[in-house]
């Protein structure tokens, strides 16, 4: 059965691989992107988002525009560009827009639609969040009820057996708003969290990344292209293995909707925190039930990552993606 999804999103190099992975996978109905900020501010990662959907030939699919900022604290300066590119798509944009349009109206924003469609569709959105919580928090502020109305939320972030990206135990999309991610953690809603304890194992590898390189579609010339800043960033701070090309946080979440069995899942009791600035961000997790909370969210702890990353290029590589 098609699972019906909305990729929250701040496009981001990684990002434009997942989009590109839920695009090419028949298991996933791609309904809509909905946009923050995050790898960019979030009017950059709106145009980027409609850029990939172009080079996809995917435009029917909308785009709506939603948070600009954490819900109470100032967004990081710089955003992620020394990992994304000033134009946190590895610095390919060139100055024409994109064509298609992004829903930016005051009853169409991104929290309003997931929060709409979820309560048309009970049961059957799930929604893959790529990047900060700050829509889904504010969707769940918006309408509660729709705790009950979504089929599940993919998280991608978190790590609870390995250090953070960010600090030593967070990563960038709880610790830029970790109010946002204790509104959806405490919200009764099914959450799969793929957090680093798995993205860090799923490199693609030299000859993967080759695969690649000789397609000839837009949509994954872009991204090869969009990879190269990433690739530079990667060896800069040592976080790439020999034999290893790119590395795509955000293509494991997507995976994980695709097709479960790729992972080892445990379910656990995981809270945010929210008020110390050393463990701000950290996805605590209650491993022997010391603090009485029931479990909430499945957190991926191990992967079949040379399967997973096979199963992303191939997707990539033959998707009969539109010129």
């Amino acid at each position: 059965m098609t699972k019906r999804v909305i990729i929250d999103t701040d496009p981001g190099v990684d990002d434009c691989a997942a989009i590109l992975l839920a695009l090419a996978s028949p298991e996933l109905q791609v309904d809509a992107l909905t946009i923050s900020y995050g790898n960019g501010s979030m009017p950059r990662c709106a145009d980027n988002a409609r850029r990939i959907l172009e080079a996809a030939g995917r435009e029917d699919i909308p785009v709506y525009a939603g948070a600009e900022g954490p819900l109470i604290r100032p967004p990081v300066a710089g955003w992620a560009s020394h990992i994304h590119g000033g134009d946190a798509l590895g610095e390919v944009t060139n100055s024409a827009p994109p064509t298609q349009p992004v829903e930016n109206g005051p009853t169409r924003r991104a929290a309003v639609e997931i929060a709409a469609r979820a309560l048309d569709a009970p049961g059957e959105i799930t929604v893959l969040a790529l990047g900060r919580m700050t829509n889904v928090a504010l969707a769940l502020r918006l309408a509660p009820e729709i705790a009950g109305a979504l089929a599940g939320v993919v998280v991608m972030g978190g790590a609870v057996r390995v250090p953070g990206n960010v600090s030593p135990v967070a990563t960038a999309n709880i610790h830029e708003d970790p109010e946002a991610a204790a509104i959806l953690y405490d919200s009764g809603v099914p959450i799969v969290q793929v957090g680093l304890d798995v993205c860090d194992r799923c490199g693609i590898s030299d000859q993967q990344f080759e695969q690649l390189r000789a397609s000839s579609a837009p949509a994954v010339r872009l991204l090869v292209s969009a990879s190269a800043y990433t690739q530079a960033a990667y060896r800069r701070l040592g976080r790439l293995a020999d034999g290893e090309a790119v590395r795509y946080n955000d293509v494991p979440a997507v995976a994980a909707a695709v097709d479960p069995t790729l992972m080892t899942m445990r379910r656990l009791p995981v809270v945010v925190d929210t008020g110390s600035n050393l463990t701000r961000g950290q996805t605590v997790t209650d491993w022997y039930g010391l603090t009485g909370r029931a479990a909430n969210v499945d957190v991926c702890l191990e992967v079949d990552a040379e399967r997973l990353t096979e199963m992303v290029v191939q997707r990539l590589v033959s998707n009969p993606w539109k010129p």
